[in-house]
C-alpha cells in the first residue's frame, strides 16, 4: 500500500508524523531494488513537500508566482540509497519581490523533509538558501556567472545544478537554463577541460599493488568511502559527456542510454554502474544513518566481494580516463 492509498479515508491529509512512520515502515521493503527505492523516495518527497506548500498557503496565501521545486544531487540523479541528505531548489516565474515568499516556503520544505528523515545538506544546497531559490531571470544570470567565473567553487555549484530535475511544478523550467549552459560551453570549449580538472582529483580506492585502500584512521578506519572512491568516477564522467552531447537528463543511467551510438565504448560501462548500485544496496541496506550508508567496512566483505568491489572501482577509473581522452579529442 502506497501513501496515496492511505489518503483515501475520510481525512485526505497526512501529517509529518504519518509520513515519517510510513517511510520507516516501507524503506526496508524497497531497499533491495534500486528503481523501487528511488520511486519510493520520490513519493515521500512529494507528499512532504506538498504538505509544506499547503501549510504555507494557509498561512501566507497562494504563491505570488508559478514555481517549480526541483531535486539535485543523488536525488536529482535518481540514485539515492536507503538514507539521503537534501539537495533541492526553487525556481519561480515572477519578480524578485516574490523571493521572500519562496524562501519561507523553502524553509518549511527543508524542515519538513528533515522531520521525515532526510538529513540537511552540509553545503546548504537547499531551497531555504537564496542561492538556490531564485526567479527564472535570476537563475539565468547565475548559471551564466558560474560558467564565466569558472573557478573551482563556481563549477562545483554548476555541476550540482546540472544534475537537476523538477519534482513538483512546471517540468520545463529547467531545460532553458541547461540549454543556456550548452550555448556558453560551445562558445568556450576550454570549459570542458576546466570541468574535467574540477573533478579530476579522486580519492583512489586501490593501491599500486592492487590492494583496497580503506580509511586508515578515526571512526571510518577500515572502511571504503563509497561515494568518493566508487561512484564519483561514473557520475562525473557521464555528467561531462551529457554536457558535451547537450543532454538534459540528470540520471547517470539515462545518460548512458541517451549517448549517441558512436559512444559504444562508453555505453559498456553502464552494466558496471548498475552493478555498483546493487552492490551498495546489498551491503548498506541495514545502515542506520546517512553517514553510514556511504561507508563500507571491508570486514563485512568476503574475498570474492572484495574482488568484485575492486573490479567496479577499476572500471570506474577506466571510464573516467576514457572520458578524459574523448573530451580532449573533441574540444
Amino acid at each position: 500500500m502506497g501513501l496515496a492509498d492511505r489518503k483515501k479515508g475520510i481525512d485526505a491529509s497526512l501529517n509529518i508524523n504519518e509520513i515519517k512512520e510510513w517511510r520507516q515502515q516501507q524503506i526496508a521493503v524497497v531497499s533491495t531494488n534500486h528503481k523501487k527505492l528511488n520511486e519510493f523516495h520520490d513519493e515521500v518527497y512529494k507528499e512532504t513537500v506538498q504538505l509544506a506548500i499547503d501549510e504555507m498557503q494557509s498561512e501566507k496565501g497562494t504563491a505570488p508566482a508559478p514555481f517549480a521545486f526541483f531535486l539535485m544531487g543523488s536525488a536529482g540523479r535518481f540514485e539515492q540509497s536507503v538514507w539521503s541528505d537534501q539537495d533541492h531548489g526553487i525556481i519561480f516565474d515572477g519578480g524578485e519581490n516574490c523571493q521572500p515568499y519562496f524562501l519561507a516556503l523553502g524553509e518549511k520544505i527543508t524542515n519538513a523533509l528533515y522531520s521525515v528523515g532526510y538529513e540537511l545538506c552540509d553545503g546548504k544546497v537547499m531551497s531555504l538558501n537564496p542561492k538556490w531559490c531564485r526567479s527564472i531571470r535570476s537563475w539565468e544570470i547565475q548559471v551564466t556567472d558560474w560558467l564565466n567565473e569558472a573557478d573551482w567553487q563556481s563549477l562545483r555549484h554548476f555541476s550540482t545544478f546540472f544534475d537537476s530535475r523538477v519534482l513538483i511544478g512546471d517540468v520545463d523550467y529547467l531545460s532553458p537554463l541547461k540549454n543556456r549552459a550548452f550555448q556558453i560551453m560551445e562558445q568556450n570549449l576550454t570549459l570542458y577541460q576546466r570541468l574535467m580538472d574540477n573533478v579530476g582529483f579522486m580519492k583512489k580506492g586501490i593501491g599500486v599493488f592492487g590492494q583496497l585502500l580503506p580509511e586508515p584512521h578515526g571512526e571510518m578506519a577500515g572502511s571504503i568511502r563509497l561515494k568518493q572512491q566508487c561512484f564519483y568516477p561514473y557520475v562525473n564522467s557521464l555528467r561531462l559527456l551529457a554536457l558535451k552531447n547537450k543532454m538534459t537528463v540528470p540520471s547517470t543511467l539515462s545518460r548512458f542510454d541517451e549517448l549517441p551510438k558512436s559512444y559504444s565504448s562508453i555505453k559498456k560501462y553502464k552494466a558496471d554502474f548498475m552493478r555498483l548500485l546493487d552492490f551498495r544496496l546489498h551491503f548498506r541496506k541495514e545502515a542506520s544513518n546517512y553517514s553510514e550508508v556511504h561507508l563500507l567496512p571491508l570486514s563485512i566483505l568476503t574475498k570474492q566481494d572484495k574482488k568484485e568491489l575492486k573490479n567496479l572501482m577499476k572500471q570506474g577509473y577506466s571510464l573516467f580516463s576514457e572520458t578524459n581522452e574523448l573530451l580532449e579529442n573533441k574540444t
